[in-house]
This record gives structure tokens, C-alpha cells and sequence, in this order.
């Protein structure tokens, strides 16, 4: 784990485990492991097959860059802030020892599976809210034109009245959408802010100690 930093290779390492091969693994939590992998991918732009590994090491200069928000697991968040500021990060596979005892971080499949799809949209939400607010609007907008395009076909072809349902449904999601739409450019705004904060909090930590070479 520590050789691709020493070697000036890598800002951080991950290590990737057999996942497949881990009889102690359930089939939900390998599922979750695939998951939470894609969305790491897909927000960070980078390459990790098992980013919910723990096996990890990083140097002092990525960990200067490090901003954790999420108390439960620090190991998706940090793939996703390196990816985004550009830092060098390996995948090394590794090989894993059978379980001893309960994990201190799972209580129970439930509690697992809960807090980390909570875990994974709090993640794609925060990083890429533009992406998410934007989509949830596309869907609502399209939702909302398909009664409202059945409301004018059956006003124009039918002589009777009514229908005012699926003109009403047809309001009410639209409206949804744009208000989320609004929210897609207000994120946005937000994580250029962000982006800002987290490089003078770099700056602050840099001459706060001063004495070590993080370049």
C-alpha cells in the first residue's frame, strides 16, 4: 500500500480485495460493493474496483486536501474529493484474512444497507447536485407532459368535457420540475463555492505547518 508513495506513484492507494472470493460476504453486500463503486466512478472520474475498501494509504499532501463530512464512512468521500482535485490515486490488489469477529462499523445487513445507499446519494448529491436535481427535473418535466398531452388530445377530438384530473397532475409536476430544475443551478453554485473554500482551507493548513515538505 505504502510503495506507489514512497515511489512518488500514487497520493493515495487503495486496496483492492477479491471481493468474488470472500465467503463471508453476502451476495446484497457484494451487490452494495458493485454500487457504491459505480457511483464512485461516475462522481470522481476515476478507475477504483472496490472504492468501500478500507485498505488504504495516503501521503501528507493528499490528506492536506482531505475535507470528510460523512460520519460513517470515510472511504467513498475520500475517492471522490482526490478524483476531483486531481490527485494520483492505485488500485493494488491485496489479499484478505477470514473474519474473526463482527464488524464495529455493521450492526446488522439492515443498518448497513440503509446508511449506505443514504451514504451514496448524500455522496452524488453534494459532489455532482447539478447532475442530480437536473435529472430528477428531466423526469418530472417529461412525466408532466404526458397528461398534459392527453388532456389536449382529448379536448380537441372529444366534445365532452372533463379530464381536468390529468390537467391538474400535469401543473402540479411541472411546476415540481422547474423548481427542481432551479435547484440543479443552485447546487451548482454551491459546489463552485465549496471548491473555493476547500482550497484556501488547503492554503491554511500549508502554513499552519509549514515545516513539512507537502509537495
Amino acid at each position: 500500500l505504502v510503495y506507489p508513495i514512497l515511489h512518488g506513484d500514487a497520493d493515495m492507494v487503495i486496496g483492492e480485495r477479491p471481493i468474488k472470493n470472500i465467503k463471508h460476504f453476502s451476495l446484497l453486500k457484494k451487490l452494495l460493493q458493485r454500487i457504491g463503486s459505480f457511483v464512485v466512478k461516475t462522481v470522481s472520474n476515476t478507475d477504483i474496483p472496490d472504492a468501500p475498501s478500507g485498505f488504504r494509504a495516503i501521503s501528507r499532501f493528499a490528506a492536506m486536501h482531505m475535507n470528510i463530512f460523512n460520519k460513517y464512512t470515510y472511504t467513498l468521500e475520500s475517492i471522490i474529493q482526490a478524483g476531483r482535485k486531481n490527485l494520483k490515486i492505485v488500485s493494488v490488489k491485496i489479499q484478505t484474512n477470514d473474519a474473526l469477529r463482527k464488524s464495529r462499523l455493521m450492526k446488522n445487513m439492515f443498518s448497513y444497507i440503509l446508511k449506505s445507499m443514504i451514504t451514496i446519494i448524500r455522496i452524488f448529491v453534494v459532489y455532482n447536485p447539478f447532475r442530480f436535481f437536473m435529472t430528477l427535473s428531466i423526469i418530472l418535466f417529461i412525466l408532466g407532459m404526458i397528461p398534459g398531452i392527453r388532456y389536449l388530445i382529448l379536448f380537441f377530438t372529444r366534445s365532452e368535457s372533463g379530464h381536468i384530473q390529468s390537467l391538474i397532475l400535469s401543473a402540479i409536476l411541472l411546476i415540481m420540475s422547474v423548481q427542481i430544475g432551479v435547484l440543479a443551478f443552485i447546487g451548482d453554485l454551491n459546489a463552485v463555492n465549496r471548491n473555493i473554500m476547500e482550497d484556501v482551507q488547503y492554503m491554511l493548513r500549508k502554513k499552519n505547518y509549514k515545516d513539512y515538505d507537502f509537495e
